[in-house]
Parts: C-alpha cells; structure tokens; sequence
C-alpha cells in the first residue's frame, strides 16, 4: 500500500493506548509502519525498471521484521538519551521503556507486509529464503475509501482524547469498520474468481479498481504470452525468447516481478514486455521494459 495508508495504520495502532506504553510510542509505530519501504532507497542505484525485482522483498521478509525494528527501537531510545543530555527533553513525554519501543516498533513493521499483501501488486513474504510472490488482490494499491475510514478514525479519536473521552474505544471502532471494509472487499475478489472460473473454466487475477473498489478487473491467462483484461486481448509475441536469450538485467527484473507477462511487437518489430495487471496501452510506464534485440516472434496459435 501506499505510505500514507501505511503511517494512517500505525496512528490509528497507536490511538487503541499502544501509543502510551512508553515514551516515543507513536513514533515507534508509525515509522515502523513505514520501515520496510526503506527498499525505496535502491532508485539511487538501480536504473528502469530494476526497482521491481527488489522492491518488497529483503526487507520485507522475517529476518528484517526482526532487524528493523531493533534499529528503530534503538536510535528512538538513543534520541531520547540525548535530547535528555542536552536538557532538550519534553517534560509530557513519558518515560521510554526499550522493550516496550521494540515491542510496537515490531507491531507497526509487522502492518506493513499485511497491508502490502492486500493488492495485486504482491510481497515476497518469505524473503531471502523463498522469492516466492504472495497477492491479496483485495484493495487497490491506493484505497481512497480506507483513506477515509483511517482518517476519520484517527481524527475522532484524537478529538475524544482532547476533550477527556474514550478515546480508545473509537481506535477501535475505526479498526473494526476498516476491517469489515477490508474483508468485504477480499469477498468480493473471492466471489468474482468463482464466478469467471464458473463461466470459463479459468483461474483469474480479479483486481480491484481505483475508484470503486467494490469492482474488478478479471485478468485471464488466455496462453503463455496473451492474456484477456476484461474480455480484450493482450499480447502479439511469443515469450519464448526467456529462456533462450541473454536478457539485460532490467528484463530479468522485470520477469522476477511480473505475476502476467507479454509482449507486444514495437515499431521496429522488436519486444515491449508489459504485466496484464498494470497494463496502460496509451502510454509506457515503469511496468514495461523494452527489449530491441529481440525480435517478436507471433504467439504460437495453440
């Protein structure tokens, strides 16, 4: 999900009282909400689209679920010693307790995987044991609609909380609605799965739409190379090529990340490989790699 989905989460974590069991708690639990996304940082040495094939993945996996938040606890612990030298220290801040900054440090780094698992886009949860890909197809990458709940939930327990009410409570009925919300919508997936496998007999990727996220994109793997994205066909040349090419590393990236490869014949009659999921044909994005030394070669009829 997006980051802003992400710090929303760890506020909200913080507002049942988590926030209050040490100094420094809502911070431990919205920066560890945002951590695992410090991956970010390889768009200062990787080039096109080779973000995508370490992007969620190492940290993301269990070792850094550990690592990070020991870090974070730390430097949280270590901040708070030296704002106390130097006499800087906020006298409201409760005391910091380290086991407890670890504790909702690991909390908040552990929402980030479950929440990145909810869409298409996936999460290699197992990283670097496995580099195994895990979807939710549940929520769009950015849902405009739990931006909504984790807002109002964030804002109406913060405003209890000024005025000397129960300000837990309502972190938790923000909770529960935006669970109820993120569950309906995993129903929804599940129930339009069953229905293109009930009409074609076909496995499908259902990905939810930006706006309205109660609707779906059913992505159908017609054969190696095609796929059908709501009934349209996608995909002119053939992928044998993968295996029997040298591929730069930007294209190998590409096919470590892509859930639905194709291809399609570029002017010059070589390859453009694009993913079904995120496939835009008015225009080239960051999902989609050219490849001009090799030739398209039409799909095979079968």
């Amino acid at each position: 999900m997006d980051n802003l989905t992400h710090s929303l989460v760890g506020a909200l974590l913080g507002q049942t009282g988590l926030k209050k069991k040490t100094g420094l708690g809502m911070p431990a639990l919205i920066i560890g909400a945002n951590l695992p996304d410090v991956d970010a940082a390889c768009f200062f040495w990787l080039e096109g689209t080779e973000h995508l094939g370490f992007r969620r993945g190492i940290t993301h996996g269990p070792p850094a679920m550990v690592l990070l938040p020991l870090i974070l606890a730390g430097l949280l612990w270590g901040f708070d010693r030296w704002q106390a030298k130097r006499g800087k220290r906020p006298e409201k801040r409760l005391p910091v307790h380290f086991g407890w900054l670890f504790a909702l440090s690991l909390i908040g780094c552990l929402s980030h995987p479950v929440f990145d698992w909810f869409n298409v886009y996936g999460i290699r949860l197992l990283e670097p044991f496995s580099s195994r890909w895990f979807y939710g197809d549940t929520l769009f990458i950015i849902d405009v609609w739990l931006w909504a709940i984790l807002i109002g939930s964030v804002w109406w327990s913060r405003r209890r909380e000024k005025r000397g009410g129960n300000w837990q409570r309502a972190a938790w009925i923000g909770i529960i609605i935006g669970s109820v919300y993120v569950a309906a919508n995993g129903l929804i997936t599940k129930i339009a799965e069953e229905a293109t496998f009930a009409r074609t007999g076909l496995a499908s990727i259902e990905s939810p739409l930006v706006i309205n996220s109660w609707e779906r994109e059913t992505i159908i793997r017609e054969r190696r190379g095609a796929y059908r994205i709501d009934g349209d066909l996608v995909g002119q040349c053939s992928l044998g090529f993968v295996k029997e090419t040298e591929l730069s590393s930007q294209a190998d990236a590409f096919l470590l990340w892509s859930r639905a490869p194709f291809g399609v014949r570029a002017k010059d009659g070589s390859v453009i490989l694009y993913d079904a999921r995120f496939y835009d044909p008015r225009a080239r994005g960051r999902f989609s790699v050219a490849l001009p030394d090799v030739e398209c070669k039409e799909l095979p009829a079968d």
